[in-house]
């Protein structure tokens, strides 16, 4: 049957949530204290407390050794080998004491070391059950304010909630539960100390693993997190089996999963884009809910430059640059963000690449240097007409060709490319030139009076010259003396 003592140590241990044997440690080192205080027991005093009955038993421990120089801790060996004769030099034999009840003074002294290693003993509890969380997400109560910085209650022991990891647009109030994100645990004289903090991207991990069946079954993996606190985040995903929608997971039905998170953050907006390998791709979306027409990626400067629609220019960039902020941060490149009508006038204002030109060149162009002016339209009008006549102005003006300038390209005239350009006559048969002659002298009888038609008469078969040109006198007679009719 357990006795009254053994029954309160169990309760105590129940109470402080530590497990027995801690309690019945402090206990016997309790006692060890006040036998040492209260009576002439000296050397190493050791007392076992019996698990079941609850009785206590004192012992004085003493050392073996060839030779004995404090008999209070050591004993010889011939003496130890008398009692335990198996006994070896360095072995510790314990005698049984039996010292008179402790009085008030020694229970006071017992009750302390009691206290003090329970209180050892819970922060050595709390530090390696928390010591195992960090990193993760603890629920508290806010219990007081001292100064900037909060006490959070998280049932066991106090955390410290910094201004630092503090949320600038939240308020907080005492009993206020909150969800924060357990940063830092270490020892410190007063015990482990623990540091809170709802601005780390982190919180926002675990959130989403908590509302998130596929992220934290590992189905959807977040890749990276952009966060300001308060305001916006952005958060990218990556399905690792084949047919999962990222996003739709994340977003959930009617939004109701995103919309959770939403509402544990005070209502900062949260952006959930897919990633991709491409990094051109995940900049592209990284700079949702903006339309991107064009992404250009230099990995020497690590550079992304982007073209976006002018309509969608103040969308991209976001409030102050929040958006181009939190893309840059997403995707690790440096965003250059660029309007539509900003390219075109810049290619619209490079200048064209030069076409080559063929032309014959002589000795002295040959060796012109390679950086000739590019050709001019109004060149090009006449270039067609230079490169068909080429050979036969060569062949008709070598000397002229030769001495021509190399510099430069030369102007030249429609008058001066047609007389050169002519094409030579070739010589007509007779029936050919008698059917010119022929309509030559219609059409120049059409148009001279009617006398000078009448002599402008000629033989079918013969070849004449007729001249038509003629002078009037006031006689009334023409040029050969005839009468006019």
């Amino acid at each position: 049957m357990k006795s009254e003592f053994s029954i309160a140590i169990k309760q105590l241990a129940a109470e402080k949530n530590l497990p027995p044997e801690i309690v019945y440690q402090a206990m016997e080192a309790a006692l060890v204290s006040a036998y040492k205080k209260d009576t002439d027991l000296g050397g190493n005093v050791a007392v076992r407390i019996d698990r079941d009955s609850g009785d206590h038993h004192v012992y004085l421990e003493r050392t073996v050794v060839q030779e004995v120089g404090d008999d209070k801790i050591e004993i010889g060996l011939p003496e130890a080998r008398k009692r335990k004769p198996d006994v070896m030099p360095g072995d510790v034999l314990q005698d049984e004491v039996h010292p008179s009840q402790a009085g008030r003074i020694a229970a006071q002294t017992a009750k302390q070391v009691v206290l003090q290693r329970l209180r050892e003993a819970e922060r050595e509890m709390v530090f390696e059950e928390f010591s195992n969380r960090e990193g993760d997400i603890v629920s508290g109560v806010v219990q007081r304010a001292e100064g900037n910085h909060l006490v959070i209650d998280l049932g066991k022991t106090e955390a410290i909630f910094p201004a630092a990891e503090q949320v600038r647009n939240e308020h907080y109030r005492v009993g206020q539960r909150l969800k924060l994100y357990l940063l830092e645990v270490h020892r410190s004289i007063r015990g482990p100390q623990l540091v809170l903090s709802r601005t780390h991207k982190n919180l926002l991990r675990r959130l989403f693993e908590l509302e998130v069946p596929e992220i934290y079954r590992g189905v959807v993996e977040i890749k990276s997190i952009a966060r300001e606190a308060g305001f916006r985040s952005k958060v990218a995903v990556a399905a690792r089996q084949e047919g999962v929608d990222p996003v739709g997971s994340c977003v959930g039905l009617r939004g109701i999963r995103i919309q959770n998170i939403v509402n544990e953050l005070n209502g900062e907006r949260i952006d959930v884009i897919q990633w991709d390998t491409d990094p051109a791709r995940f900049v592209g979306n990284a700079l949702s809910p903006a339309q991107v027409l064009q992404v250009k990626i230099s990995e020497e400067d690590n550079t992304a430059s982007v073209v976006v629609p002018d309509r969608q220019l103040s969308l991209a960039i976001g409030k102050e640059g929040q958006n181009a902020r939190l893309a840059a941060k997403l995707t690790g490149w440096r965003i250059d963000i660029k309007p539509e009508s900003a390219m075109q006038e810049v290619l619209a204002a490079a200048p064209a690449a030069p076409k080559p030109r063929a032309r014959a060149t002589s000795a002295a162009t040959a060796d012109a240097p390679s950086h000739a002016e590019p050709v001019q339209p109004w060149q090009e009008v006449i270039e067609g007409a230079e490169k068909a006549a080429a050979e036969q102005v060569a062949a008709e003006a070598p000397l002229a060709e030769a001495d021509a300038p190399a510099a430069g390209p030369r102007i030249r005239f429609a008058e001066e490319v047609a007389t050169k350009e002519a094409p030579a006559k070739k010589k007509k048969s007779k029936r050919a030139e008698k059917a010119e002659r022929e309509s030559d002298a219609e059409s120049k009888a059409k148009k001279t009076p009617k006398r000078a038609r009448r002599l402008a008469v000629a033989d079918e078969d013969e070849d004449l010259s007729v001249d038509t040109d003629y002078s009037w006198d006031s006689g009334g007679t023409n040029g050969d003396g005839e009468e006019d009719a």
